[in-house]
């Protein structure tokens, strides 16, 4: 049976590596000043704040969900309250190695970066789609990291959380135009989701899956190609200018356009047959794409 802690706390995660805290809601460190004392490990761990780490070495490899991801020199993994990581090689005689950024939703109580967190997607990313830095960037978010620890060493003041806090949203926001170089730098890659996701979606509707299913959801075919929902839509946002779920409204218009060119059929039919439950919920969306309502249209032409 697997064994799960949870890290309720930043420091219940550097007590596992007897890492010192500065801040009781945020913490920055250099995992190779921790030690292990021999002690046994839980097989996963529960975060119940963020954690950003930036590998350095070889030879850890973390599992999130069904996968596995052996993650190398110059690679950022994002995690987010709430996840679960299965954690291998982790043993009495385990060396921690790397950088790690750790800070606690509380942290951003009140703050701008508490009502912008939802932008930086890249915490619901799976470790497969981990962001890999070049030795440029890397040195940028050591010496990023090395200024928000510089700042923490400075003792708590009436400064202190406003000046943290705006330095992990500055590092956040340089961890998002990375993303969008590695996107770029991927564009071959990413070419072939495109024309799967493309193909997929055409063939879900054409099939009659949704009349099975309901309508297609952006999870259904990010889950085909093993990609998380929001990593899976922000590569489609990028390449093509349009999000997901755009894509497949303007596919579902436009075969509604041609059922609707059907005399036998009612727009109820028609609802139904594109996997809405309710048909106003069908009207609602036709109307607002198209301008006009199933009805009119079909009048109209």
């Amino acid at each position: 049976m697997v064994s799960t802690k949870d890290l309720v706390k930043v420091d219940d995660y550097c007590s596992v590596f007897n890492l010192s805290t500065l801040h009781p809601l945020v913490s920055v460190h250099d995992l190779s000043e921790g030690t292990m004392d021999g002690r046994e490990y839980a097989d996963a761990v529960r975060y119940h704040f963020y954690g950003i780490f930036l590998k350095q070495g070889e030879g850890c490899i973390l599992r999130y969900g069904r996968q596995n991801y052996d993650y190398q020199d110059g690679t950022m993994v994002f995690l987010a309250p709430g996840q679960v990581v299965h954690v291998g090689h982790i043993d009495a005689n385990f060396k921690p190695s790397g950088h790690a950024l750790l800070f606690h939703p509380d942290l951003l109580w009140g703050t701008h970066l508490a009502k912008t967190m939802t932008d930086y997607t890249f915490f619901s990313y799976q470790f497969h789609e981990a962001l890999h830095v070049s030795k440029k960037e890397r040195q940028l978010v050591l010496d990023l990291f090395a200024k928000i620890r510089s700042e923490l060493s400075q003792g708590i003041d009436k400064h202190s959380k406003e000046l943290v806090v705006s330095n992990i949203e500055l590092f956040l926001k340089y961890c998002m135009r990375f993303y969008d170089r590695q996107f770029i730098t991927r564009e071959k890659e990413n070419l072939g989701i495109i024309q799967r996701f493309e193909i997929s979606l055409n063939s879900y509707i054409q099939s009659g899956k949704s009349r099975e299913l309901g309508t297609p959801s952006v999870s259904y075919f990010a889950g085909e190609q093993n990609l998380s929902s929001n990593y899976f839509g922000d590569l489609v946002k990028k390449e093509t200018g349009k999000s997901a779920n755009e894509h497949i409204q303007d596919k579902i218009i436009e075969i509604a356009k041609q059922k609707i060119f059907d005399p036998d059929k009612s727009v109820s039919e028609i609802a139904f047959e594109l996997g809405f439950k309710y048909p106003q919920h069908f009207t609602r969306l036709f109307k607002k794409r198209v301008g006009r309502s199933p009805s009119d249209f079909r009048q109209l032409n």
